[in-house]
C-alpha cells in the first residue's frame, strides 16, 4: 500500500482534560515566493486573512505565539524572528504582526522550527509548532533530520505542517517528513478554503476519513490489462499527494475530494491523465493508455570517448524526421542527435561531458522513445606543454596532446573568463604557435573542444611585460621623412606611427620589419603629435614620445596672363617631396585641368587649359595626403585660328589649304564629314608641318570640313567647309 503525502490521522491542538496550558507557536513563511498568487490574490494575503480569522477559534488551554522567516532581508538564511512570544491574550498582537509582514527573502524552515522550539523551552515543557509554507527549504541540507532531532531532544515536541499551493512533489515530501518525524500532521492546502480547513482540523482534532482507492491501467481498443510497471502520479487540486512510484497497479488511502492520476509508460515522456472523485467509499480507478509505439532497435558501442563520432546501427519506422539521440537517462531532451534519414549505420557524436547516457530512437511525430541503449562517455587524455612565463604579444610554440576533433582549438584566456584573448585551431598540428595577449598578467592556456566549447585542460601561465624605445628628433617638417631608430619586440606587423595625442588611430606609419633606423613620413598638418611603437595586436602602444610637426612653405612665379592652351614657364620653391606636383585649375575648382610633378624640373612647362578664364597655378604637397602650399593667379585669354582653302575638291584629289593659329605642340588640322562629332577624323596633318599643307580628299563624294584642333584636348578653333565631288 502506498502512503499519501497528507496525514492519514489527526493530531489536534485540544489538550486533554486537566492538563496545564501548553504553548504553540505559529511559524509563517514570509519568503519572496509568498507574493505568488492564487486566483489573483497573493499567498501572503491569503495566509494573513485566514490565520487572523482562525485565531478567533483558538483553544483557551493553548498559549499562542507567532514567528516568521524571510520577511526582512533578501537571501539571508538567518532572517528568522519570534514576533510574538507565546502567552495569554496575544491574539491582537499576533494579528498586527501578521498584517505587517512583507515577503522578501529565503526559506530557512529548519532553523525556524528550532528557534520557535527554543522560545517554548521545548526540552523542558511540551511545545507545538504550526508551520505554514509554500516552498522547499533553501538553507538547511536536511530539514527532515532537523525536525527529528527536535523531537528526540524535546520533552514533548510536535510540528504540524501545512503546504500552501505546493505543486512540487519533492517539496511536499520534505514538508510531510518534517511533520511525521515529530508526530505531527501534514496538510496540503490549494487555496484559502483549503488553508482554513487544514487549520480547523488542527484546532478541532477531527479525524480525516480515508478510503482505499485502487488504480489499474488498460491499453488500446481491446482494453487488455497492462502488466508492465507504470509510473503513477496523484495530485489534488494541482498539489502532489504521492511521490512518483513505479508499479503495475497500486492502492492508496485518500480523503474526500477531486483528484487527477497520471500514468506514464517506462521510457515515454508523455503520460495519460484521468480525473476522479473520492467519497467515503473504496473504489477502482481505471486509466486507458494508448497502444504502445511500434518497436525499434539500436546497436552501438557500450562506451566511447567524449566528443568522438560513433556509428550506430538502427531498425525502426525510419520516418524522414525520426532521429537517434544520446541523452542523460533522466533527461527529456538530448545532448546530440542525427536523423535516421542518413541511413543505417548513422554517425552520432558523443556528448562533451563524461558520464552515463543512453542512445534513443525518437519518433518525431510525438517525440516517443521507441528504443534505448545504454552508453558511457569516457574521458579523453589531454596534455598541454608551453613555457609558463612568456612575453606579451609573442607567438609562442605549444605542444599538445588531445582528441584533435574538427574545430577544437587552444586558447589563452583570463582566468574566470568564458571567452578568449587569442586562439589557434588544433588542425594546425603539434606543436602549434599561440599568440600571447598584448597585456601582462596571469592567464590560462586551454584546450577547448568545439562541442559546447568544452574546456578539457588548462595550464596557468604568466605573461610578462615587454618594452620598446624610440630614438628620433623631437621636431619634423610637415610631410618630411623622419628618421627613427627603435628597440622593441619586432613582432609581425608591429609598426612605428605618428598620431595625435590621445588618438587610437594614426596619421602615418612604417612597419618595424623595414628595420632600424627606418623613416616615417610626418603629417602635412603642422601641430603636436606623438611618435609611437605600436604592437599590431590590438594596436597596443608600447612606447611614445612627443613630436612637433612644423609648417613648410612654397612659392610660384609665372606670368599674370597667357593664351588659352599655351605652355607656360613656372618657377617654384617648395619642399620638393617625391610626389609633390603643380596644377592649373579654375579658381573655385578643387580638382585641376592639368598637372606636372615638381620632380620634372625647375622651372618647368605647364600647359594651360583650352578654355579662357580665371585660373590659378598651385603647388601641392603630396607626401601624406595632399595640401596646397602656394597659389598663383593667371588669366587665360581667348585664342583663335582660321583656315583658307578651296570650296570643293575631286574624289581622291589633293586639298591644298593654309591656316593661321597658335601652333601649339601637337595642334593639327583634320578632315571630317560635315556635322560629325569633333573627335571624328578621316585624315589629319600636324601644324608643326607648317602652312600651307595638303590633305587627300576621301573616295566618297559629299560634304566635309577642315578643322583646326588644339592638340591638348582636341578643341576645334576653326572650320572650313569643302565639298568632295565625282
Amino acid at each position: 500500500m502506498h502512503r499519501p503525502l497528507f496525514a492519514a490521522f489527526a493530531v489536534g491542538l485540544a489538550a486533554t482534560a486537566g492538563s496545564a496550558q501548553e504553548q504553540t507557536v505559529l511559524v509563517l513563511d514570509a519568503s519572496g515566493s509568498m507574493w505568488g498568487q492564487i486566483e489573483g490574490t497573493a499567498k501572503i494575503t491569503i495566509a494573513q486573512g485566514v490565520l487572523g480569522e482562525w485565531l478567533d477559534a483558538w483553544p483557551e488551554d493553548r498559549l499562542p505565539g507567532l514567528a516568521a522567516y524571510g520577511h526582512r532581508e533578501r537571501g539571508d538564511c538567518a532572517d528568522i524572528e519570534v514576533l510574538v512570544a507565546p502567552g495569554e491574550d496575544t491574539g491582537t498582537d499576533i494579528r498586527e504582526a501578521l498584517a505587517a509582514l512583507r515577503p522578501t527573502g529565503s526559506t530557512p524552515m529548519s532553523d525556524a522550527l528550532r528557534i520557535a522550539a527554543e522560545e517554548m523551552r521545548y526540552t523542558e515543557e511540551p511545545a507545538t509548532v504550526i508551520l505554514v509554507s509554500d516552498g522547499i527549504e533553501t538553507c538547511a541540507p536536511d530539514p527532515c533530520a532537523a525536525a527529528l532531532a527536535l523531537e528526540e531532544t524535546g520533552a514533548d515536541f510536535t510540528a504540524h505542517v501545512i503546504a500552501l499551493d505546493v505543486a512540487d512533489a519533492e517539496a511536499s515530501a520534505q514538508m510531510q517528513c518534517m511533520a511525521e518525524a515529530t508526530g505531527g500532521a501534514f496538510h496540503a492546502a490549494a487555496d484559502a478554503p483549503g488553508l482554513a480547513d487544514a487549520l480547523s482540523a488542527l484546532t478541532s482534532g477531527a479525524e480525516m476519513a480515508l478510503s482505499d482507492i485502487t488504480f489499474r491501467a488498460i491499453q488500446g481498443r481491446d482494453g487488455s490489462e497492462i502488466t508492465e510497471p507504470l509510473l503513477w502520479k496523484i495530485r489534488r487540486e494541482g498539489t502532489p499527494v504521492s511521490e512518483p512510484d513505479a508499479a503495475t497497479t497500486m492502492t492508496m488511502p485518500l480523503g474526500p475530494g477531486d483528484y487527477e492520476v497520471t500514468v506514464t509508460r517506462p521510457g515515454s515522456e508523455e503520460g495519460t491523465a484521468t480525473t476522479f472523485t473520492v467519497s467515503d467509499q473504496a473504489q477502482i480507478v481505471t486509466v486507458r493508455l494508448p497502444d504502445p509505439a511500434p518497436g525499434a532497435t539500436l546497436d552501438g558501442p557500450g562506451s566511447a570517448p567524449i566528443g568522438v563520432t560513433v556509428e550506430i546501427e538502427w531498425a525502426g519506422p525510419g520516418k524522414e524526421t525520426d532521429y537517434v539521440s544520446v541523452a542523460r537517462p533522466d533527461a527529456t531532451g538530448y545532448e546530440t542527435y542525427t536523423y535516421v534519414r542518413d541511413g543505417s549505420p548513422l554517425s552520432l557524436r558523443m556528448p562533451a561531458t563524461p558520464g552515463t547516457y543512453e542512445l534513443r530512437y525518437i519518433r518525431s511525430s510525438d517525440d516517443a522513445v521507441l528504443a534505448t541503449r545504454p552508453i558511457t562517455a569516457t574521458e579523453v587524455e589531454v596534455e598541454l606543454e608551453i613555457d609558463t612565463e612568456v612575453d606579451m604579444g609573442a607567438s609562442v610554440p605549444l605542444v599538445w596532446l588531445g582528441p584533435g576533433y574538427d574545430g577544437d582549438y587552444i586558447s589563452v584566456s583570463r582566468p574566470g573568463d568564458d571567452g578568449h584573448v587569442n586562439y589557434t585551431y588544433t588542425r594546425e598540428g603539434s606543436p602549434l604557435r599561440l599568440l600571447m595577449p598584448p597585456e601582462p598578467g596571469s592567464y590560462q592556456v586551454r584546450y577547448v573542444m568545439a562541442l559546447d566549447a568544452t574546456v578539457l585542460e588548462t595550464l596557468d601561465i604568466e605573461v610578462l611585460p615587454v618594452e620598446a624605445k624610440l630614438y628620433a628628433e623631437a621636431r619634423a617638417k610637415a610631410g618630411a621623412e623622419l628618421e627613427v631608430d627603435w628597440d622593441g619586440p619586432d613582432y609581425e606587423n608591429d609598426y612605428i606611427s605618428i598620431a595625435e595625442p590621445g588618438s587610437g588611430d594614426y596619421e602615418t606609419y612604417t612597419y618595424t620589419r623595414e628595420g632600424g633606423p627606418l623613416t616615417v613620413t610626418a603629417p602635412l598638418e603642422p601641430g603636436e603629435y606623438e611618435l609611437r611603437y605600436v604592437l599590431n595586436q590590438d594596436d597596443t602602444v608600447l612606447a611614445a614620445q612627443p613630436l612637433e610637426v612644423v609648417d613648410v612653405s612654397a612659392s610660384l612665379q609665372a606670368p599674370e596672363t597667357a593664351r588659352a592652351g599655351a605652355p607656360v614657364v613656372v618657377t617654384w620653391e617648395g619642399p620638393a617631396y617625391p610626389k609633390d606636383f603643380l596644377t592649373i585649375a579654375q579658381v573655385d575648382d578643387p580638382g585641376y585641368a592639368g598637372f606636372r610633378y615638381a620632380r620634372d624640373g625647375n622651372p618647368l612647362i605647364l600647359d594651360m587649359p583650352s578654355a579662357p578664364g580665371e585660373y590659378e597655378i598651385r603647388y601641392v604637397a603630396a607626401s601624406v595626403g595632399e595640401t596646397v602650399l602656394a597659389r598663383r593667379a593667371i588669366t587665360l585669354e581667348p585664342v583663335d585660328a582660321s583656315i583658307t582653302g578651296p570650296e570643293s575638291a575631286p574624289v581622291g584629289g589633293n586639298i591644298a589649304f593654309s591656316w593661321e593659329g597658335p601652333d601649339y605642340r601637337r595642334d593639327y588640322v583634320a578632315l571630317a564629314p560635315a556635322g560629325s562629332e569633333d573627335g571624328e577624323v578621316l585624315a589629319s596633318v600636324y601644324t608643326s608641318d607648317d602652312s600651307p599643307s595638303l590633305l587627300v580628299a576621301p573616295d566618297q563624294p559629299g560634304d566635309y570640313e577642315l578643322r583646326y584642333h588644339l592638340g591638348r584636348d582636341g578643341t576645334v578653333l576653326a572650320r572650313h567647309p569643302i565639298s568632295v565631288t565625282e
